[in-house]
């Protein structure tokens, strides 16, 4: 596709608004013709019926003056039938002979004017045309007390054709007026966007900075832009943030299990004897499951911190169900550490909202986490409760050492490990259950056991469902 092509189909704000404004303004000028159709017209209207209303009295004050028997003079025939457009009419009747002169059958009213009173105007119809006329009534000038009824009347052509001469003089003004509109929008528009420019130069200057582009020359209403913006910054700054704290604390977590790797290989390598090969096979096999564990503890560390809370997937979730069946895959590995892992809970359903994989995330890590430190012989007993609020309280205790009062605030930060710890780990476990349980708007706490050992609670909030 050209590019002429593709910056006809790219929206437009000028196009845009010059839409906008053009079709209310197109509606206007047509909803004002009309009326003013309607007041031009009502306007020659009420000129023609007064001129109307003076060639009625016109012709009977020429009439009165006059004295005529049942025949009309040649001058007042003349003056009463000359009409040299064609589109005037007049009657002259008398009460008792009829008809004296005209040039139309004019329908009369269906009463009599009043005698000697001004015209009254009425509407008729001549060969299927529209007339307006005006009726006056003589009294008699002599004994015979014959009056005479003088009737004018004229077609509607001239009064719309001014009436149209009106509304083409005001729509040809008023067609104007919205073209000098909008060209005054078009060059306000073009010269208001211009106000844009520095941020568009800040922009177009950077190269990997990802600091906030709002600036007081911002234009209020493009704030909710640069805001957006901004904020979408901030997520990459905190992603990019996250990337590198994952490449760093990857590089410090693996650097000891790599080097005890080469360490172990130059050693079988330089020492072949079947003995000396099987303990460093032995010692590589045990440093290979502790990477393998790291690594995916800082990929599950990672995964816990990039996505915000407000943007979890959450379904819902039966724990009375998700957590025996996390505690059932973990009995063989305790009976293996010599640990008595039991479960305690409802039978009846217990549900919260949350990742199905998050929440499976964090009873692993609990799980293993007591498993790993709470030594030999210990019990580890996994709890589930239904809180006052109608909320789940998750639980898992042991009865190991447990750690001094003094660390319990430091149980949820990366690599902290408890000192005097002789047990393997890399510190991550219980920072990933505080991540997870951020995610789903959850409290982790952490207190020692009556007599000793540790009992880590996580409490959900209540299901809100939709009424």
């Amino acid at each position: 596709m050209s590019p002429s092509r593709l910056r006809h189909l790219r929206p437009s704000l000028r196009r845009r608004l010059l839409i906008f404004l053009l079709l209310p303004m197109a509606s206007l000028l047509l909803l004002d013709a009309l009326l003013t159709y309607g007041v031009a017209l009502n306007y020659a209207n009420r000129v023609h019926d007064h001129d109307l209303s003076g060639d009625a009295l016109t012709l009977a004050k020429m009439l009165s003056n006059s004295k005529f028997g049942s025949r009309l003079s040649p001058q007042a025939r003349f003056l009463l039938e000359y009409t040299p457009d064609g589109r005037s009419y007049f009657t002259v009747t008398s009460a008792k002979r009829g008809l004296l002169a005209g040039n139309g059958q004019l329908p009369q009213l269906s009463h009599a004017p009043k005698l000697g009173g001004m015209p009254t105007l009425y509407d008729a119809q001549l060969n299927k045309q529209n007339l307006r006329a005006a009726t006056v009534q003589l009294a008699p000038q002599d004994d015979s007390g014959d009056p005479l009824t003088v009737t004018v009347a004229e077609t509607l052509h001239d009064r719309h054709r001014q009436a149209r001469q009106i509304l083409l003089l005001a729509t040809l003004m008023q067609a104007l007026l919205i073209v000098c509109v909008l060209s005054l929008v078009w060059f306000g528009v073009n010269h208001g966007l211009r106000v844009l420019d520095p941020l568009t130069r800040r922009l177009a200057a950077r190269t990997h900075e990802l600091t906030p582009i709002g600036a007081p020359d911002v234009p209020q209403e493009i704030l909710p832009l640069t805001r957006t913006i901004d904020a979408l910054f901030e997520r990459v700054r905190g992603m990019l943030a996250l990337h590198d704290r994952f490449i760093a604390d990857a590089a410090h977590q693996l650097r000891t299990p790599l080097a005890g790797l080469s360490l172990h290989v130059d050693r079988a390598m330089a020492d072949p004897r079947p003995e000396t090969v099987a303990d460093a096979l032995s010692h590589i096999h045990r440093l290979t499951r502790r990477a393998a564990r790291t690594t995916s503890q800082l990929l599950a560390l990672t995964r816990a911190q990039a996505t915000p809370a407000d943007t979890v997937d959450r379904t819902l979730l039966d724990l009375a169900r998700l957590v025996p069946d996390a505690v059932s895959m973990r009995v063989h590995e305790a009976l293996r550490a010599g640990v008595d892992l039991g479960y305690q809970g409802p039978k009846q359903p217990l549900c919260i909202l949350g990742d199905a994989s998050s929440v499976q995330d964090l009873l692993d890590n609990l799980i293993d986490n007591s498993l790993r430190y709470a030594g030999r012989g210990s019990t580890v007993t996994v709890g589930l409760t239904e809180r006052d609020d109608r909320g789940a309280s998750l639980s898992v205790e042991d009865n190991g050492p447990g750690v001094p009062p003094e660390l319990l605030p430091r149980l949820s930060e990366r690599f902290f490990r408890a000192p005097g710890t002789s047990e393997e780990g890399s510190g991550l476990g219980l920072a990933i259950v505080q991540r997870i349980a951020e995610r789903h708007h959850a409290e982790v706490t952490y207190r020692l056991g009556e007599e000793h050992g540790l009992i880590v609670d996580v409490h959900f909030p209540p299901v809100a469902l939709p009424t």
